[in-house]
């Protein structure tokens, strides 16, 4: 059971080798790794270039996109694995065991998917922890209220993409929001939460970059939220006031 890792990068020359040395360092070797850079100006390449010569699993693609969500369905697009994950160039995995976490859930149990936990860290002290997420099993009705798991940590198998499709592109910064209520709310697949942390991202993201990101990934959830037909807007203020106990 091959394991598709992909990466989307654009200028993160600074994290992007720690991000990809994590894959291959995991105890679960049958994996490939495809990274869809968005044609980075800084020293994007140059990092990787070691990493490619050597290990013939890691696919490198360079070309303009319109932005992360594209650059995701490009991968998705192009992954030969049975099961698809993403670690996002900021991120890393846990340690060397995850994947084969993953893979014994898959081949232990008749899954469509698995998720875990999360961690934000420091971006340079990547020892100190920020936040927690530390997520449940699923029922549907905490759809309702505002429940998702950390995309990072979401693991599906590539069946599932061919049949809800890739992430909508109308969305510039709730793409995965949107994706994940449309397969949770599908009661026909089976998805498992690990209850230990899959992923460590570092602080910084997209959406809480500035108060204008912040304002657009509320009004984009909402759009996500009455789109898939799961909730209101009490769904998206428990969504948004869900998230403060991670901190403590």
């Amino acid at each position: 059971m091959k394991i598709s890792i992909i990466t989307a990068t654009f200028n993160r020359a600074h994290f992007i080798e720690s991000c990809i040395l994590s894959i291959l360092r995991q105890n679960n070797k049958n994996i490939e790794i495809i990274i869809i850079d968005g044609l980075s100006t800084d020293s994007t390449a140059e990092r990787l270039k070691p990493l490619l010569e050597k290990n013939d699993n890691i696919k490198f693609y360079s070309q303009p996109d319109l932005g992360i969500y594209d650059a995701l369905n490009k991968g998705i697009e192009k992954a030969k694995g049975d099961i698809i994950g993403f670690v996002h160039s900021d991120d890393f995995l846990y340690d060397t065991d995850v994947l084969e976490k993953i893979k014994k859930a898959f081949t232990q149990k008749k899954i469509d998917g698995v998720y875990g936990d999360l961690e934000y860290v420091e971006k340079i002290d990547i020892n100190k922890v920020i936040r927690n997420w530390e997520s449940c099993c699923f029922n549907k009705k905490l759809l309702r209220k505002g429940w998702t798991p950390p995309h990072p940590t979401l693991f599906l198998k590539k069946e599932v993409y061919e049949k809800h499709g890739e992430f909508d592109l109308n969305f510039k910064i709730s793409a995965d929001y949107d994706f994940m209520l449309r397969v949770f709310k599908d009661e026909s697949l089976k998805i498992q939460y690990i209850p230990s942390v899959i992923t460590r991202m570092r602080v910084g993201g997209v959406s809480n970059k500035n108060l204008k990101n912040i304002l657009l990934k509320t009004c984009e959830d909402y759009k996500a939220i009455r789109k898939n037909k799961i909730g209101s807007i009490g769904t998206l203020v428990r969504k948004n006031t869900s998230k403060i106990k991670q901190f403590f």
